[in-house]
C-alpha cells in the first residue's frame, strides 16, 4: 500500500495511547520509519497514526522526504501517546523500522536503551550490533511476494511491529486502512490484511 504525499512538511495532532510508561498512567511511543521512496514507510506511519486517531489518541505524524520522492530517502517520525504531545520533532526513538541499509546505518544508534530496532532481511545486510535494544530482522519482502504484492512489504512489516509493540489494535489498524484508502482501492483491503497478520506470525517466530 502506498499514498501520495504534498512535498510540504506535515504532521497531524488528534486526540489521547503509547507502549512506554512514563508516569502512572501515561503512555508514550515514538517511532522512526525509514526507507527508500516507494517503499510504503511514509504510508506505514500514517497507517498507524490512523488507527490511533480510531482509538482517539495523542498522535504525531511528520514525514521527510529525500529530493526525490521514488528512490530517494525518506524517513517519518511517529508518536502516539495519551497525553498532548508537545513536539513532533524528536532526536530518539523508543522504535525504528527500518527498510534499508542507509536508514540503519543512521537511526540504530538514535534508539533509546532497551527500545526496538525492526529490520527488513532482504534489504539490510549488515544490522546492528547493539546489545542493549532488540535488533530484530523479518523477511518481509519475502512475505510479500509470497502473497502476490510486493507493495505490501510495508503491511508486513506494520503487523510485526505491532506483535511487538501493541500500542493499538489489529482492528484499529484495518479500520484506519478503510478510512486512508481511497474506495477504488479498497479491493486490496483483504490483502493488506492478510499481510498485518503475516508479519504479526513471523514476529512471533522470530522474537522466542
Amino acid at each position: 500500500m502506498t499514498f501520495r504525499h504534498n512535498l510540504s512538511l506535515l504532521y497531524l495532532l488528534c486526540a489521547p495511547c503509547g507502549y512506554i510508561q512514563l508516569k502512572r498512567n501515561t503512555m508514550l511511543e515514538e517511532l522512526v520509519v525509514a526507507g527508500f521512496g516507494g517503499q510504503g514507510v511514509l504510508s506505514l506511519g500514517m497507517t498507524l497514526s490512523y488507527a490511533g486517531m480510531v482509538e482517539d489518541k495523542e498522535i504525531s505524524w511528520m514525514p521527510s522526504y529525500g529530493p526525490e520522492m521514488r528512490g530517494g530517502t525518506a524517513n517519518c517520525i511517529t508518536i502516539l501517546s495519551d497525553r498532548k504531545i508537545s513536539s513532533p520533532i524528536i532526536a530518539s526513538f523508543d522504535s525504528a523500522i527500518v527498510l534499508n541499509q542507509p536508514s540503519m546505518d543512521k537511526f540504530a544508534a538514535k534508539v533509546k536503551p532497551g527500545g526496538l530496532l525492526l529490520y527488513e532481511t532482504d534489504t539490510v545486510l549488515q544490522p546492528s550490533t547493539r546489545t542493549d535494544i532488540q535488533v530484530l530482522g523479518i523477511p518481509a519482502m519475502a512475505a510479500a511476494r509470497e502473497l502476490g504484492q510486493p507493495k505490501a512489504m510495508n503491511m508486513v512489516l506494520l503487523g510485526a511491529y505491532l506483535a511487538q509493540r501493541p500500542i493499538v489494535s489489529m482492528q484499529s489498524v484495518q479500520e484506519a486502512l478503510r478510512q486512508v484508502l481511497p474506495e477504488k482501492y479498497h479491493h486490496t483491503l483483504p490483502l493488506n490484511y492478510a499481510a498485518l497478520e503475516r508479519g504479526y506470525q513471523l514476529m512471533q517466530q522470530v522474537a522466542v
